[in-house]
């Protein structure tokens, strides 16, 4: 089930919040018992036998995470307990993301003749395995107590709003909230709020972008023009499809009185690769920064071949993470290379004063990354950056100026709505007066309406980041 989908919106989502309101005032237990299960019924909707994946994964980690509060402060004990949560969270990825990728591989290279049954990827599983590991690595480290009630604990794993597709929500910032939570007026209208923005940017910005993205890395004989609109498509589709769902996944929290970190914080503002990805799916990065590169030793370490090794195992493991393909492992190398020449060369400190010229430096570097991110494999990426920059393409053909001349407005409000000034300009306009914040309200309201009539007419896509 989708956030955008007809069942999620006229049948999920209304009962759900009904179903909550009226245990609310019966007591917490029973309305964290609700949301749990109304969690993994979201999650069963497609395929109900997935369920019984994350019912092992909960009661899993819940009994590691006891585990590792018991023992604590004993270095062998802890360690043990680590392994074991490795072990299971990584080898269930391993088994369902990564096992047809790795046969394949040790196919090619064995040259053996063999077939084994493609295995289905369960959704967002790459989100909850992360979220879950980190949980029990937390309560070692003595940032929050193990959770005793294992409802409250696949509360936390299976929260509907970020189980799919995040953000990936460390327990020790929301542990307070499963039973110290406080809803109220002002936070239910402020998750509406969100949920519709994210709404309207997924329907009205991203699917829109998708049209001439899809067209462009389909396309087999590109004209340049063609192939750069493309990609500028892609950028402002995978960013306003991915906020947008994050978006919708923050005010869905608010409304059932949690507070969800926010993933996103305008990463084509960035002025360099580093600062691209302190913007860009803020949960995953500081993720693999708390629980691989700090524990590695980080920055922190006697020799460059070590911080090199550092951030190579990141990367590599970051590639890896969104997908099991040499485009994706790729594409995480690629960002490697152009973070360990930024820390080498302490790029943020020698331009400091050159922020435009590191804004486009920053820029085009992303660019060039998601042609490899898109593409369906590498020969599909090398076709498409000889389409942008080799000999002998044309310059323009009839598909570019269809798509610009017809998606002209679309392109110009995605490339807007990038950036912070127009969600700073409504928040000044709706704090001068009563009329401008009903207004406000009211315009929302009717864009939603609108947005609504695309769904029913089925003239959406789902979300980029289920995928992974």
């Amino acid at each position: 089930m989708v956030f955008s989908s007809l069942e999620f919106l006229f049948l999920f989502l209304p009962c759900i919040l009904l179903g909550y309101y009226l245990v609310l005032f019966k007591s917490r237990n029973l309305q964290n018992i609700f949301l749990f299960m109304g969690s993994l019924l979201f999650y069963a909707w497609g395929e109900p036998k997935i369920v019984f994946l994350m019912l092992l994964s909960i009661a899993a980690n819940w009994l590691l995470g006891l585990g590792a509060e018991k023992h604590r402060g004993r270095r062998h004990g802890l360690k043990c307990i680590y392994t074991l949560s490795a072990l299971f969270n990584f080898g269930l990825l391993f088994i369902f993301k990564y096992l047809n990728f790795s046969f394949d591989l040790a196919k090619s290279l064995l040259a053996f003749d063999m077939e084994i049954k493609q295995i289905a990827l369960p959704i967002g599983i790459s989100f909850f395995t992360f979220q879950a590991f980190s949980y029990v690595i937390d309560i070692g480290r003595g940032r929050a107590t193990a959770q005793r009630n294992p409802i409250y604990a696949g509360l936390y794993i299976s929260f509907f709003p970020q189980l799919i597709a995040g953000p990936i929500v460390r327990y020790e910032s929301v542990a307070s909230q499963l039973e110290g939570r406080h809803e109220s007026f002002e936070k239910f209208s402020s998750g509406v709020e969100g949920f519709i923005i994210g709404f309207l940017k997924k329907v009205f910005l991203a699917n829109s972008m998708a049209l001439i993205a899809d067209r462009a890395f389909e396309e087999n004989l590109l004209s340049r023009g063609l192939a750069w609109l493309g990609v500028l498509a892609y950028a402002l589709q995978i960013y306003h499809d991915f906020s947008a769902y994050s978006d919708m996944a923050v005010g869905l929290g608010l409304m059932f009185g949690f507070h969800l970190p926010e993933n996103f914080n305008y990463p084509y503002l960035a002025t360099s690769i580093r600062d691209f990805w302190r913007r860009w799916h803020i949960s995953l990065g500081t993720w693999f920064r708390d629980y691989v590169y700090i524990p590695l030793g980080g920055s922190r370490v006697k020799s460059k071949a070590r911080l090199l090794f550092n951030l190579l195992l990141v990367w590599f493991l970051t590639g890896l993470w969104h997908g099991a393909d040499w485009t994706f492992i790729l594409w995480g190398l690629y960002y490697f290379l152009l973070i360990a020449f930024e820390k080498l060369t302490d790029f943020d400190e020698k331009l400091q004063k050159l922020t435009p010229l590191k804004r486009f430096y920053s820029l085009f570097f992303v660019l060039m990354g998601w042609v490899l991110f898109r593409a369906q494999d590498l020969n599909g990426a090398l076709a498409y950056y000889r389409a942008m920059f080799g000999p002998g393409v044309a310059a323009f053909d009839s598909n570019f100026w269809f798509y610009l001349r017809n998606f002209a407005p679309s392109l110009t409000a995605a490339a807007i709505f990038a950036f912070p000034q127009p969600g700073a300009f409504l928040e000044r306009a709706k704090a001068t007066s009563f009329p401008m914040r009903l207004a406000y309200a009211v315009g929302l309201g009717l864009l939603f309406l609108f947005a609504l009539s695309y769904v029913v007419k089925g003239s959406y896509n789902p979300f980029i980041y289920f995928n992974f």
